[in-house]
């Protein structure tokens, strides 16, 4: 499938969700993503790496899947140390975190903690400008307490040859709760001199057609926690049916839902097959349906059976019930 229109569609980095089993599943069964983008990795000194992040990124577990590694770090040797690994990996660009909330985070003066740092950016992209050979993207938010810090922001980010501006449209103390500031961000669109990439609460594809009818110059959406909810966003976004024109509307959503089913399928048995003991496995395949549910008849009932299964065979009773009602399996 062959997209048309001319926005592109990134998969966001979510912690604990969007790893190599999602990745590699949610290739397989939909279409539609540009990117995929993973979460975080951390520097340790001395360390590098840990083995569930070596994992993640491994060229191995991402075969034929457009990944991003992204790194959370305030320290520029630290970046350019883990950058040149990607290089060596055979990764074309690596996105820098500048955007998580987290307090533990921001504590650090990492991520959107280290967005009120001006000085010390500099410092550290003047260093990673000097030695980092291949594309740095930022994923940032619009300050740390007012929206009017963006302009400071990005007047730092077009001092550098940064390849594209990842904007999440909260500052960092609305973390995700608070409205998105849309106002905001066209201030960062008409400053910029990189590419821009909207990110925050699009959750369908009509919201996505409406962000890119008010801001026609953004080079791409990026979907959080849409797109795990709704894991065809995209395609519906590109307007296309991946069984063809031949598919009357009546019989989509069936179709659709057969393979939410091969997807979810999928999920849990990449997770058996990398976890020791199901408790980790449910663990994951919960927290997906969590985000996923209300997109099914009965969601309260299915819900709270999914949420209070115990092993992964109770669960997979379960699902299979839920599919059957809907006339799936």
């Amino acid at each position: 499938m062959e997209k048309q229109h001319k926005v592109q569609c990134y998969a966001a980095p979510l912690e604990g969700i969007t790893g190599y089993i999602y990745r590699n599943a949610h290739q397989h069964i939909f279409q539609g993503v540009d990117k995929y983008f993973t979460p975080f990795v951390t520097p340790k000194p001395k360390k590098g790496l840990n083995t569930r992040e070596k994992n993640d990124i491994a060229p191995e577990h991402n075969k034929n899947i457009p990944v991003v590694p992204q790194i959370l770090t305030n320290k520029a040797a630290d970046f350019i140390k883990v950058a040149g690994m990607m290089e060596e990996l055979g990764y074309k660009e690596v996105n820098l975190n500048l955007g998580c909330p987290s307090g533990t985070v921001v504590s650090k003066k990492k991520g959107s903690g280290f967005l009120a740092d001006l000085e010390g950016m500099k410092y550290f992209f003047d260093e990673v400008f000097s030695q980092v050979n291949i594309e740095v993207s930022v994923k940032t938010r619009l300050g740390v307490e007012n929206p009017d810090e963006v302009i400071d922001l990005m007047n730092v980010y077009n001092a550098f040859p940064i390849s594209e501006v990842i904007v999440h449209a909260r500052v960092r103390e609305d973390y995700y709760k608070r409205p998105v500031n849309q106002e905001a961000f066209a201030q960062c669109l008409a400053i910029s001199k990189h590419p821009v990439c909207y990110n925050g609460d699009l959750f369908t594809a009509q919201d996505i057609e409406n962000l890119t009818a008010k801001f026609p110059d953004i080079k791409a959406v990026m979907l959080g926690r849409g797109m795990v909810a709704d894991p065809q966003l995209t395609e519906v976004f590109c307007e296309k049916e991946a069984y063809g024109d031949s598919i009357s509307v009546e019989n989509r959503q069936e179709l659709d839902y057969v393979r939410w089913k091969a997807f979810l399928d999928e999920l849990c048995y990449g997770y058996e097959h990398i976890m020791s003991g199901g408790r980790n496995v449910l663990f994951k395949l919960k927290e997906v349906w969590s985000y996923m549910i209300t997109f099914f008849p009965e969601s309260e009932k299915y819900g709270k059976k999914i949420k209070k299964a115990k092993t992964v065979e109770e669960y997979q009773r379960i699902v299979d019930s839920l599919f059957r009602e809907m006339g799936i399996v």
